[in-house]
């Protein structure tokens, strides 16, 4: 499977807890960061290794065979290194697909879950 896109920053908590907020998105009903348009899907969880992996389905119900892959790295108290890497079946998207799905997914990880974390 091709990887398409993907971005590695900072989030301010424990691995831990970014881990609990990608596998459990609803967990805080004051702050909810996974908020979809009207032609995505809610993710679910194709795998899963606490604190340091976790791989949703697609959000896109117009390609069901895409996945993103988080890798959460860091110590058990301090900030996280987030990766995130888009991964599809062949085949690959065009440029402009491509971007806007990369667009999408960094919003939704960099900016929203991030902007939960106080950041």
């Amino acid at each position: 499977m091709p990887e398409i896109a993907g971005r590695r920053r900072t989030q301010p908590p424990p691995p831990r807890i970014v881990y609990e907020a990608l596998t459990n998105p609803d967990r805080d009903p004051v702050r909810p960061w996974l908020i979809l348009h009207t032609d995505e899907q809610r993710p679910a969880i194709a795998e899963a290794v606490e604190p340091n992996l976790v791989v949703w389905t697609s959000i896109w119900r117009w390609r069901p065979d895409a996945r993103i892959r988080f890798d959460i790295i860091g110590p058990p108290h301090g900030c996280t290194t987030l990766s995130w890497t888009l991964i599809v079946d062949e085949p690959v998207p065009d440029g402009e697909t491509t971007v806007r799905m990369r667009k999408r997914v960094n919003e939704l990880i960099n900016a929203n879950l991030r902007f939960t974390f106080g950041q």
